[in-house]
């Protein structure tokens, strides 16, 4: 059946959040399930030919949406990420994009006899790693925050320096046969897209900028003014000299993105839901144009020609430009493992294989079919195997199973304390000293800082913290800790300790519960109530490995002993947190009952007999 244009669209809408949740799913980089999509939808049931749905826009779409991912992925590029790396990013950007470049010439010359020309067309072509691989990879691939460091800001950067290598080579093979002016030419060429990309790139970002800080631009307006001046620098600068623009946008994220006193959150928001579109129908688009029949005509010597690449050509680039780092050989190995290519690969590859066929070079268009076959190459075999690789190595964050505290007062020390002594890491951040002091005394990990300082989120690792609780006295604290974490944790992981008396507030001075997170705790205690509690039961100052009496109280639940067996055995405890079999943590909360079963730990606290069970 011949589906029309707009069902096509909704075709690609549809596979890519079908390929996205499963690679959410199974924990594998989505890109692998992006282009086998593309592959069954184009070259294999010919139900969608993207040259026919969209036309002579094909490539002007390719190229702004390539412009947009590129400046998404620089406004994440902070400087002071960087600074341990930046020798290491420096040198893989410039000598080891010509190493690389160079060997993998040589190697297509020799393994697949490419004319000299068109080999080092080639080996420009494919320099480029590009965040639309490695940002995806990233996210399974739980890298520590070095390697990722590395990784991302190389394949940022590479993208735009890979497109210029590729147009003086270009220019090279073109002017070749001329006799004189070769080198003036291309040297002339070189300075040009320099001064014009780097110029307009900075120049829009200055602009912006001034916009931004002095208010000219409504706050709902901004991130729909952004896009428009990141597609207009990117065009006017390619107008102005050709394939400068990945240069210009690259340069003009970096800079807001290191600019001072301007907020780009809401920009950067935006921009990462509009990427994470342009990536997953980018991939499906042009995997559905592949020409099976060439790709396959390849045969063996693109095997050999893949295998030079990923264990020859990415080691010797990865290993010369580390020397005299302190990466751990570890790191080095696991950066010299991953170096996926991606969309600007593929594009600008097809983009020359036409100019080159409009100049009278035979068979050009092997160029496309070899550069996707390294792209598949790649993206298939470190795919599958990054995270293994990484695992062995000892160079992954560990599992998002730890708790991050907002406070180290008595009661999150409590809380700490039980977490810890079964298996849970958990991190106290206070600005008050004496606590900390106390917390460190009690054996916790703690950061000494105001939460929402920007020296706290520059020393914050997160690697293995998946959840969050605000446990201050103070409501507003806890309501904007809660707020400024959202980048950080999923809304549904992030819990706060109730702080005031219930249905007290009339609703004009009652902050919205959708913006203080999620209650901890079946009773709801407030702080109050639980300082009280914490105090009647017991003292939480001695240390873990010795306590006198916990005042929360674990129990694990057997297939004998079931959550209805110890509710009825403990009428008088408050369940507060639960501890799955996998030692992940759960919370308990007024308006959430967690379905427990054999092997669950229990965490609950004692209130007086006595006493009336009250949440305040």
């Amino acid at each position: 059946m011949q589906l029309s244009d707009t069902s096509l669209l909704a075709l690609i809408a549809l596979s890519s959040i079908a390929c996205q949740w499963l690679a959410w799913r199974l924990k594998l980089p989505a890109i692998l399930f992006l282009l086998l999509t593309g592959i069954i939808l184009g070259p294999v049931s010919h139900t969608l030919d993207p040259d026919a749905l969209f036309g002579d826009l094909l490539f002007p779409f390719v190229s702004l949406s390539i412009a947009i991912i590129l400046f998404e992925g620089s406004l994440t590029l902070h400087f002071n990420e960087v600074r341990e790396v930046s020798g290491v990013v420096r040198r893989l950007v410039t000598a080891g994009a010509l190493i690389t470049w160079s060997l993998i010439a040589l190697a297509s010359y020799w393994i697949i006899g490419l004319p000299a020309e068109l080999a080092a067309l080639f080996g420009a072509l494919v320099v480029v790693t590009g965040p639309t691989v490695i940002i995806p990879m990233l996210r399974t691939l739980r890298a520590t925050r070095r390697i990722a460091n590395v990784l991302r800001w190389e394949g940022i950067i590479i993208d735009p320096i890979g497109a210029l290598m590729a147009v003086l080579v270009f220019e090279w093979v073109i002017s070749s046969q001329q006799a004189s002016g070769l080198i003036s030419h291309t040297l002339l060429l070189f300075g040009e897209i320099i001064l014009i990309g780097a110029g307009l790139g900075a120049l829009a970002a200055l602009a912006l900028a001034y916009v931004i800080r002095h208010h000219w631009l409504p706050e709902y307006l901004q991130a729909f003014g952004t896009l428009a001046l990141v597609l207009t620098t990117f065009t006017l600068s390619n107008h102005l000299a050709h394939e400068s623009g990945l240069l210009a946008v690259t340069i003009m994220g970096i800079w807001l993105a290191n600019a001072k006193g301007i907020y780009i959150d809401e920009i950067l928001s935006f921009k990462e839901n509009l990427t994470l579109l342009l990536i997953s129908g980018l991939f499906i688009l042009l995997a559905a144009r592949l020409n099976l029949d060439s790709l396959l005509a390849l045969g063996i010597p693109a095997l050999g020609l893949l295998a030079i690449i990923q264990f020859v050509v990415r080691p010797i680039s990865v290993g010369l430009c580390s020397i005299g780092s302190d990466l751990s050989w570890q790191e080095r190995s696991l950066i010299a493992w991953v170096g996926p290519r991606g969309i600007v690969a593929a594009a600008v590859s097809v983009f020359f294989a036409l100019r080159l066929e409009e100049n009278g070079y035979a068979n050009a268009d092997i160029l496309t079919a070899l550069t996707f076959s390294v792209i598949i190459g790649t993206v298939v075999f470190q795919s599958a195997t990054a995270r293994f690789i990484a695992q062995k190595l000892g160079v992954t964050e560990p599992e998002s199973t730890g708790l991050v505290i907002v406070g180290a007062n008595k009661v999150a020390r409590a809380i700490a304390q039980a977490l810890v002594q079964q298996g849970v890491p958990t991190l106290l951040i206070d600005p008050s000293w004496e606590n900390i002091k106390e917390a460190r005394m009690a054996g916790l990990k703690v950061l000494h800082g105001n939460p929402l300082s920007t020296w706290v989120s520059e020393k914050l690792e997160l690697g293995g913290y998946g959840q969050l609780l605000a446990a201050t006295p103070q409501h507003e604290i806890n309501t904007l800790v809660c707020l400024h974490f959202r980048r950080e944790f999923e809304t549904r992981f992030i819990y706060s300790i109730k702080t005031e008396k219930p249905n007290t507030l009339p609703s004009r001075h009652a902050v919205a519960s959708d913006l203080q997170g999620k209650i901890m705790g079946r009773d709801g205690f407030s702080f109050r109530k639980l300082s009280s509690l914490i105090s009647q039961n017991a003292s939480i100052k001695a240390p873990i490995k010795a306590p006198i009496k916990a005042p929360i109280k674990a129990t694990r639940l057997t297939a004998d002993y079931t959550l209805e067996h110890w509710e009825k055995d403990n009428p008088q405890r408050s369940l507060l947190m639960a501890i799955t079999p996998d030692a992940r943590l759960r919370f308990f909360s007024p308006d959430k009952t967690l379905a427990t079963s054999e092997g669950w730990t229990l965490l609950s606290i004692e209130y007086p007999a006595t006493a009336e069970k009250t949440t305040v």
